[in-house]
């Protein structure tokens, strides 16, 4: 299965594909360079998926991530 990477956020939260690798660490080196190349203020982040194809890895980031209260970070 491939890697793909993803450019997300924004007004609309539109993700746009900016690529993939059939490698964690081919995916990961450009991942990173493409977070280098971002604007810090506009509100974009770029993710990796891990993802049977293209279809299953945008259904991933599509979906809203469940806060577990265990981790919210009350230390007492």
């Amino acid at each position: 299965m491939p890697y793909f990477i993803y450019k997300t956020g924004g007004p609309l939260n539109i993700l746009e594909k900016l690529g993939q690798a059939d490698s964690y660490k081919a995916a990961k080196g450009l991942a990173n360079e493409l977070r280098r190349h971002l604007d810090p203020g506009a509100g974009r982040t770029v993710k990796m998926i891990f993802a049977e194809n293209e279809l299953a890895a945008e259904d991933t980031l599509s979906q809203p991530r469940e806060l577990d209260a265990s981790l919210a970070g009350d230390d007492y």
